[in-house]
């Protein structure tokens, strides 16, 4: 698994559309206003400035393994009521918190569970969001169904194989065995417009990801093979506008 390190690269991956499912999460969630928000994993803080532009929140404390990230996060996110600290899901701060989100980071945890029952130890309302890395997040199902073609012996990398509890089932059963009783979910559904194949192809050269990290461990001839064979497979208009959705899974208990 590659290591997210660099902010600007990661928006430019899947950031960028994580911004669009981030306000339909905390709509969702539907928290009154003046409560103290946890957001784990708060990357290049994507999550926490909606969580400040739509919830009205009292603060909102980002944290992250990622130096890189919390350092992005921080020059972003010009907020007093927001704070960033370098921290990983195994230790995160006392609470309590009314409100705890990880957004696009459950499946990077390795206790999943541990981190869940962490988190309802310390906050009143739990909630998460993952892409549907299976099926619905297409950007990265081109790539992977290419890969599976092309190179079936690297098939264990796809994100759908790897973190198979990427559903809403998944996620509730997550959520029932770290104690959560009452779990709902649902799924957001995102449009991710391309203007061009450079524009799609140009973050997977970023090498952070687990899909540009597999790309970046190819020979050249293999990269240039992978580049035409996803090129073959994507719905590419004649405006050469590439018209794709993701769509992620959120749980909330």
């Amino acid at each position: 698994m590659s290591e997210w390190s660099s902010g600007g690269i990661y928006e430019s991956y899947v950031g960028r559309w994580s911004r669009l499912v981030a306000p339909e999460f905390t709509g969702w969630l539907d928290r009154p206003a003046g409560q103290r928000w946890l957001d784990v994993g708060c990357g290049t803080g994507a999550l926490t400035s909606t969580i400040l532009r739509t919830a009205d929140p009292a603060s909102v404390l980002g944290v992250d393994p990622s130096e890189g990230f919390v350092q992005y996060a921080r020059q972003a996110v010009d907020d007093p009521r927001a704070g960033f600290e370098v921290r990983s899901a195994a230790e995160l701060p006392d609470g309590p918190y009314d409100v705890i989100v990880a957004g696009l980071v459950l499946n990077f945890i390795p206790d999943r569970v541990e981190a869940l029952r962490r988190m309802r130890e310390i906050g009143t309302t739990v909630a998460v969001y993952v892409w549907d890395y299976a099926g619905g997040m297409q950007l990265m199902r081109y790539f992977f169904d290419a890969m599976a073609d092309l190179r079936p012996q690297d098939r264990d990398h796809d994100e759908g194989r790897r973190f198979p509890f990427c559903t809403a089932e998944g996620l509730e059963g997550l959520f029932r065995e770290a104690g959560f009783e009452d779990v709902r979910t649902r799924e957001i559904v995102v449009p991710t417009v391309f203007e061009s194949f450079d524009d799609y192809w140009q973050p997977f050269l970023g090498g952070q990801g687990v899909a540009p990290a597999y790309l970046r461990s190819l020979d050249a001839a293999d990269q240039e093979a992978m580049r035409d064979a996803v090129r073959e497979r994507l719905p590419i208009g004649a405006d050469g506008a590439i018209r794709l959705t993701a769509r992620a899974w959120a749980a909330a208990g």
